[in-house]
């Protein structure tokens, strides 16, 4: 029997919205890390950055060759949440409808009544794991992505909300391309931050052979609510920002676009493509988000720094020359932050 779907809170009154308080955010933040970290052994970057994607109220794109726990990351996030999980594996035949759900027709036996129902897809869920997304043809994929930009599947004529909050967790193997259908750049952008799942390190590994070979661990405990999440990425719209480190996170994703003045050599060498103005959206509220993590009420330049390459190495097209001699996407975005310094106020 499926497990029931805790229902969203609603929205306090708009009034009733005090500034967060920075200690007590940290606070529920390291909590949840902390039960993350039960389950999981190592990835502390991985961790962190779903916990800023998730909370900056976005999507991620996970990105990591096959078993390095991304699902185990994903279901333990959605239990330490008290959120539902669906998982749904794509594969090259999933249509649009096994995602979003379809319409049948029911009939009354008593009257023969005939009457439409939709039936919800997995996408009504607050946690979502699309496992290999550039596995399923660019219909489905678009339906997805539909749904994670509009909050809503629309059925039947009908506009139909999805749980809040949702949070959409795609992951694709970098290894196996054959038979694949990759995002297109348009699609990638509707991703908040692309995350890089590494193998783990020696100590780590050991560590894993260990615990996961033994006796069955315990399930995550839920430690924050719906209502809880709601409640913190409001605040981390509430973290102000000052107006020279928004023009400088405007300048870093315009110097990406190769052909504008202010950017590296690097971007005209090994780019066919820079980033757009959501890429700057990302960049701000991602670099909120992280500051409240940290504790603190506003936005510094190292927030921006430490959030910068997860925002936006999906958004760079390389060319070529890039691809050939083995260029990374990171190269390029220290490049970028090496020449587009930081304003003097946000340094003091």
């Amino acid at each position: 029997m499926a497990t029931p779907r805790p229902q969203p809170q609603a929205d306090p009154p708009a009034d009733d919205r005090d500034g967060p308080d920075p200690a007590g955010f940290a606070g529920s933040v390291a909590r949840l890390r902390a039960e993350i970290a039960r389950r999981i052994v190592g990835q502390e970057e991985a961790v962190h950055e779903v916990v800023l994607c998730l909370l900056a109220g976005g999507h991620g794109l996970v990105e990591g060759v096959p078993g390095l726990a991304k699902t185990l990351l994903v279901r333990t996030l959605a239990d330490a949440l008290h959120l539902d999980f669906r998982r749904v594996q794509f594969t090259p035949d999933l249509m649009p409808g096994d995602i979003t759900g379809t319409e049948v027709i029911e009939e009354d036996r008593a009257t023969g009544r005939r009457t439409p129902r939709f039936l919800e897809g997995p996408v009504f869920t607050h946690v979502l794991l699309a496992d290999e997304i550039n596995r399923a043809p660019p219909k489905t994929q678009a339906a997805l992505l539909e749904a994670m930009e509009e909050g809503m599947v629309t059925a039947g004529g009908e506009d139909r909300p999805l749980p809040r909050p949702f949070f959409v967790l795609a992951t694709q193997n970098p290894i196996e391309q054959e038979g694949t259908y990759p995002l297109p750049e348009a699609q990638l952008d509707r991703f908040l931050m692309q995350i890089a799942v590494d193998y783990p390190d020696a100590a780590d590994e050991v560590r894993i052979l260990r615990e996961t070979t033994g006796r069955e661990p315990e399930p995550a405990r839920p430690v924050l609510s719906a209502g809880d999440v709601l409640a913190l990425q409001r605040g981390v719209r509430d973290v102000p920002i000052s107006d020279d480190m928004v023009s400088w996170a405007a300048a870093l994703v315009r110097a990406t676009r190769p052909g504008r003045d202010g950017g590296p050599p690097e971007v005209e060498r090994w780019l066919r493509w820079g980033a757009g103005p959501r890429a700057g959206q990302a960049l701000v509220l991602c670099a909120k988000a992280h500051a409240l993590t940290d504790g603190r009420f506003h936005v510094t330049p190292d927030d921006v720094t430490r959030v910068a390459l997860p925002v936006l190495r999906h958004r760079l097209l390389l060319n070529f020359q890039a691809e050939a001699e083995g260029v990374p996407v990171a190269s390029v975005v220290e490049a970028v932050l090496a020449v587009v310094r930081p304003p003097a106020s946000g340094l003091a």
